[in-house]
């Protein structure tokens, strides 16, 4: 006799959000809620395969009876609450991160949405004076920090790390969204090759004991740059290519495949320009992967081009 698991009932919630009522699931974030109203709130730490980590905070907005702005990307929903998400409060203080974020983290490569939002909540990073220079974070300890010449804003600049064939390290573009170790640690990987050491201006993303890739616990499988938001984690083929100014999205197809080193049945979704396989992704929605690979499936395309490269 076959026995059924029991199908887990969950109850609507009604609440109320932008003055528009709204119906969800218990257990749905505030998130999810606008989200399905067809309500945009601005995420950077969030991905929906990865557990929240309230880092970013440009996603708050305002519930009724809470005396701080709360993380619409954690927040359940609960029956009777009142969400506002663009009031001057939100706006001033998504602005508010959005310009201190600008100011200090190169975010050329950031993608188009970030771009947009800056210009919509009207930030104005260059208010906080020009950059500061390059600086040694790694190795940094608690107390030894530095502060920048008045006048300049302190910037997370520093050196491009390249001590691999596989992926480059660019922390100048690194916001701190933790979404590189959760998808290298419990949430994906369970590898724990890097985690973020020191604290305040000099927290970054490091492993153990600051030694180089090569000699750290890391697998390559890549879910650490298929998380990024900004670009500090970057296919060799993709940073070559934008070094070169050639890099061109309009002229990329992307085709989906399965991938043929083992029998699991990944789903490969591989970025051609040029008729050259420039990199490799996974679908977030595919329900063996969940965007995640292993180094073959994110790395290994080089026999499709023919030349070993």
């Amino acid at each position: 006799m076959t026995t059924v698991a029991p199908v887990a009932l969950r109850r609507k919630v009604e609440l109320t959000i932008d003055g528009e009522a709204v119906t969800a699931h218990e257990g749905t974030t505030v998130l999810e809620a606008c989200r399905a109203a067809g309500i945009e709130v601005p995420t950077l730490c969030y991905l929906e395969t990865l557990a929240p980590v309230n880092v970013c905070r440009v996603c708050v907005v305002e519930v009724e009876g809470s005396r701080a702005l709360v993380p619409s990307c954690s927040r359940p929903v609960a029956p009777g609450m009142v969400v506002r998400t663009g009031t001057d409060r939100v706006r001033t203080s998504r602005r508010m991160v959005l310009e201190l974020l600008a100011s200090s983290v190169d975010l050329s490569t950031a993608g188009g949405d970030v771009h947009r939002w800056i210009e919509e909540y009207e930030a104005q990073p260059d208010r906080h004076g020009p950059a500061a220079g390059p600086t040694v974070r790694d190795g940094a300890h608690a107390g030894h920090h530095e502060a920048p010449e008045v006048g300049l804003a302190a910037t997370v600049a520093q050196t491009v790390k390249r001590d691999n064939n596989q992926y480059v390290r660019d922390y100048a573009k690194c916001i701190l969204c933790y979404k590189c170790v959760e998808a290298c640690g419990e949430e994906a990987q369970n590898t724990f090759a890097i985690a973020v050491a020191g604290r305040g201006f000099d927290a970054r993303i490091s492993t153990e004991f600051d030694v180089g890739l090569p000699d750290s616990a890391c697998v390559y499988c890549g879910n650490c740059i298929a998380v990024c938001p900004t670009g500090a984690l970057m296919f060799v083929s993709e940073h070559d290519l934008r070094a070169r100014d050639e890099w061109d999205e309009d002229r990329q197809t992307v085709t989906r495949t399965v991938c043929p080193y083992c029998g699991v049945g990944c789903n490969l979704e591989l970025h051609v320009q040029d008729n050259r396989i420039v990199k490799v992704t996974s679908p977030l929605d595919h329900d063996v992967t969940s965007g995640n690979l292993c180094v073959k499936g994110r790395f290994g395309f080089e026999f499709a081009q023919g030349d070993g490269q």
